[in-house]
């Protein structure tokens, strides 16, 4: 098979979608002072209209791409995303430079990030539908860790760029948070613009052997009208395609990791400032550089895992060995108060490494497990648990973090939000160590592979 060069702009368009997406999810999240003082609301309640968004548009989403293809749900969702991103900035189209001074009102706010959530599934979801399009068998985890934890790098752009550009007083708050939008917005639009003009829908020929034969099963599958038009009206719809998943042998052990690694990273992200109060970090500066510290190690983590999985094949004991870090990171964590300061943050970094890099691991796993079905339906049930998983969290433990649970050592008080996180982590990796089910797609590529050698 043919690799072709494309496949790395394909992967960074993607990877720049998804890094914008979750900057916007998370803009506040290192100045949520700031957003209070303009808006007088929690900026909490913004990630959950986001995540509660994105949870219903990844129902959505597995039917418009079957219909419409990959290039045109990229770039229509780029442009839905760029929209929204103008709305939360305000906009003035009487001026040259059509951002205004001000932060526009909070509906318009709402209504922008509603935008930015409905887009999002459209990269987040369809990763591992690229990197089997475009990608070799051997490049494949690399490729699904960079889309899929692209959203990890807009985070950490988040708190060192929202930490610089949106912290200030009075008046200057607001038009600090506005210029902060507005670049979001700025940015947006270039990259919308290039992904019009050079994102592709496929190759000229397929990447592998199981690429080849899932293009041979889908034309097999294929109805057409008198007029040569596709039929969709007999496909199956979203909720039927996921409950065919969920029985599938191997799926939901995938799932379940998936679901608690996001779970975790996400609420991690979200209250990373009142985890360093309480060990007495206050510093914004140190907050900021902790929160893109943590995103930044899912990153670098998901790649060299990423890598070393296309090569070894070994998804569950990497997976087992993740998340089995990741529950004894977030011990001490718990004990926030009782910890030094630099040890916390050095704990927070490592346990970015090890949470994230289980999502796009277990996103290809899941892929693997169930060849040949839609690699983009696979990854839409994952985010649509691991989203909603999330939205719900954070209510949760926003009201879990005023109780404490006594250790009775000198540890002290174990606080309740680390309570829940300890429990998913061990749930998740204690169901995960059942999984034991053949990589059906792997399968595939070998047999091809044998028989090359052998002609």
């Amino acid at each position: 098979p043919i690799l072709y060069p494309q496949r790395w702009v394909q992967l960074g368009y993607l990877a720049s979608l998804a890094l914008l997406s979750d900057w916007v999810c998370f803009s506040v999240a290192a100045t949520p002072g700031t957003w209070d003082a303009i808006f007088h609301r929690n900026p909490t309640s913004l990630v959950d209209v986001f995540l509660f968004t994105n949870v219903l548009f990844c129902f959505l989403e597995p039917a418009i791409v079957k219909r419409l293809g990959l290039r045109k749900v990229v770039v229509g969702a780029a442009a839905v995303m760029t929209t929204g991103c103008a709305l939360r900035s305000g906009l003035e189209l009487t001026t040259f430079l059509p951002f205004s001074n001000a932060m526009p009102a909070y509906t318009e706010e709402i209504i922008g990030t509603i935008l930015v959530g409905a887009a999002q599934p459209f990269f987040q979801c369809t990763p591992t539908l690229l990197s089997a399009v475009w990608f070799g068998q051997n490049e494949r985890a690399l490729a699904t860790s960079i889309a899929i934890n692209a959203n990890q790098i807009g985070i950490a752009t988040s708190f060192i760029v929202g930490g610089a550009m949106a912290s200030g007083a009075g008046e200057g708050a607001a038009e600090g948070l506005n210029g902060y939008f507005s670049l979001i917005t700025l940015l947006s639009i270039l990259v919308t613009t290039g992904a019009f003009f050079q994102f592709k829908e496929a190759p000229p020929t397929p990447p592998s052997a199981s690429a080849e034969a899932m293009i041979k099963a889908e034309k097999a599958r294929a109805v057409y009208k008198a007029d040569g038009s596709r039929d969709y009206s007999n496909e199956p719809n979203f909720p039927s395609v996921a409950w065919k998943l969920l029985r599938s042998k191997g799926f939901i052990q995938p799932l379940v990791a998936f679901v608690a690694s996001i779970g975790i990273s996400n609420m991690i992200s979200t209250f990373i400032e009142s985890t360093l109060h309480r060990s007495g970090v206050n510093s914004q500066d140190q907050i900021d550089l902790a929160g893109a510290g943590f995103q930044l190690a899912i990153m670098f983590g998901s790649i060299v895992l990423g890598s070393y999985v296309d090569r070894s094949k070994e998804y569950k004991s990497v997976t087992v060995a993740l998340l089995g870090v990741s529950l004894a990171l977030l011990l001490p964590l718990g004990v926030a108060e009782n910890v030094n300061n630099e040890i916390i943050l050095a704990l927070i970094i490592a346990l970015g490494f090890a949470v994230g890099p289980v999502q796009p691991i277990n996103a290809e796993l899941a892929v693997e497990v169930t060849y040949p079905e839609d690699e983009n339906a696979i990854v839409a049930v994952q985010q649509v648990a691991g989203n909603l998983f999330s939205a719900l969290l954070v209510p949760l433990l926003l009201t879990a973090q005023g109780t404490k649970l006594s250790t009775g050592t000198q540890w002290g008080d174990f606080t309740g939000d680390y309570v829940i996180l300890v429990i998913i982590a061990l749930a998740g990796v204690s169901y995960f160590t059942t999984f034991d089910s053949p990589l059906l797609r792997t399968i595939e590529d070998s047999k091809a592979n044998n028989k090359s050698a052998e002609n």
